[in-house]
């Protein structure tokens, strides 16, 4: 018997264990796929929003405010690559300026700091590389980047080193309620529990049903994305966003934390994990971005991709007590700002249980450390002492990365171990860069083979069904 299970493990998910890890309690996340964080989690615009957007008063509000100043914090303690860059938001005309002014009353309200709103001639003093046709721009300097699935992988390995049992490749097929919650999984399995919190995402509303009315549905919307090579990656220093509309915040410029620069989303109606990209919608992105920051060099682009937002028919957070079922706990409809929202979810999550009657009860000891091993960024002294200890650091196999074999057998015997060519990137970012694993990944692929003790051909690119190799050739 559970305490609590959590149906989910992407940030949401992941900060609740993490949270929940904190106490005396037998918790278990269930998870559809082979690994965290392989869907909204990893496919975003990797931004910790200020704060300002949200409608002043809503719980949306509240929780990017306060997940905003926890993300930093947990980021820096568990070894997330992050930055507090700030961000612009920039005005082309009076009626972009009147909108500022909007935002900039909302963040006050909702008690933003460093927010300002300057003129063009000072944003472009900021970034050079603005259009001339910029009017003015509202600076938010509490804005950052982050690396969203190592944040998401962060919070639910010190969950599983804490006691948190996390079981992969179990999706929830049905949910029944008597005295307790009776959980059963694609597995066969079934876990009982007195407390059920539903973080699964964009289909939360699906698992919701499970229990009781439809309370909130989950409208997809799909955003496109170009990610550019690390050449365009000091085009701005800060996060470019261009007016929001009624279907998100916009197209935006920044750079990541890995060196490159993202640029999108578009915002299209969408349906449940369809990740495709389509030439209109890029092309679409490109023209808005291009408005913003007219010297992009789009043909610098070294990836596309997708994400899905798990937008409801509401415009804040559906978080909250499910109506029909006691004890069953929606976060859902964790749309934008979700990322930079996501640890003060966890917490609000751990406050709300305990006014379900959740008895919470801290434990004496919380390991709430994260030793992470970057080889590029070590010093040539540490660097020669690791390869002396273990000659798999002097083996690189990721050049453009330069991520060595001692990091990705690392990766494979970790916390909560990759099981994919994907996981491994990750993880460690073999296969990110340049080539986007055209000269690593076979390397990597026989590594994972070798370390997890199967076959080649069973190898995953990611989720069940993407093996790299159908067969080994026969020998004539």
């Amino acid at each position: 018997m559970y305490d609590v299970v959590i149906i989910g493990c992407g940030v949401v998910g992941a900060a609740a264990a993490y949270e929940l890890a904190r106490y005396d309690l037998k918790v278990a996340v269930l998870e559809a796929e082979n690994d965290v964080a392989t869907g909204s989690s990893k496919a975003n615009s990797a931004i910790l929003h200020a704060g300002y957007d949200p409608r002043p008063g809503s719980l949306m509000a509240k929780l990017n405010v306060e997940g905003n100043r926890l993300a930093f914090e947990i980021a820096h303690r568990l070894n997330v690559p992050v930055e507090r860059c700030g961000s612009l938001v920039v005005a082309f005309n009076e009626k972009d300026k009147e909108h500022l002014q909007e935002l900039y009353r909302r963040g006050i309200e909702n008690g933003v700091p460093d927010l300002s709103i300057i003129s063009g001639e000072q944003a472009r003093e900021l970034e050079p590389n603005l259009d001339p046709g910029v009017k003015g721009a509202l600076l938010a300097e509490s804005a950052g980047i982050i690396s969203p699935w190592d944040y998401t992988l962060a919070m639910a390995e010190v969950a599983v080193k804490n006691g948190v049992e996390l079981f992969l490749n179990t999706r929830v097929t049905s949910i029944e309620k008597d005295e307790v919650f009776h959980i059963r999984s694609s597995k066969g399995k079934e876990f009982e529990t007195r407390y059920v919190i539903n973080a699964a995402g964009v289909n939360s509303d699906i698992v919701a049903e499970m229990v009781g009315e439809r309370e909130f549905s989950v409208r997809p919307v799909g955003g496109e994305y170009f990610l550019l090579d690390k050449s365009e990656g000091s085009r701005v220093s800060r996060v470019i966003f261009q007016c929001p509309n009624e279907l998100g915040k916009g197209v935006l410029v920044s750079r990541t934390v890995h060196g490159n620069l993202i640029v999108g989303p578009d915002a299209v109606n969408s349906v449940r994990n369809d990740k495709g990209v389509t030439a209109e919608g890029l092309n679409y992105v490109r023209r808005t971005a291009l408005r913003s920051v007219p010297s992009i060099q789009f043909r610098d682009n070294i990836r596309n991709f997708a994400g899905i937002r798990a937008n409801t028919e509401f415009d804040e957070f559906c978080i909250g007590e499910s109506r029909s079922a006691k004890g069953f706990l929606n976060l859902a409809g964790i749309k934008s700002p979700g990322l930079t929202a996501a640890a003060a979810i966890g917490v609000y999550a751990r406050e709300l249980l305990d006014g379900m009657g959740l008895e919470l009860r801290k434990k004496d000891e919380f390991d709430d450390t994260r030793p992470v091993i970057r080889f590029k960024e070590l010093p040539d002294e540490e660097k020669n002492r690791l390869i002396k200890e273990d000659p798999a650091y002097g083996r690189v196999i990721c050049r453009c990365e330069t991520v060595t074999e001692a990091e990705i057998v690392a990766a494979l015997h970790s916390v909560i171990p990759a099981s994919s060519i994907n996981g491994v990137k990750r993880r460690c970012s073999a296969g990110m860069g340049r080539c986007q694993g055209g000269f690593c990944s076979p390397r990597v692929l026989r590594i994972i083979a070798r370390e997890l003790g199967i076959d080649e051909t069973e190898v995953l690119e990611e989720g069940e069904g993407s093996n790299v190799l159908y067969s080994r050739l026969k020998e004539v």
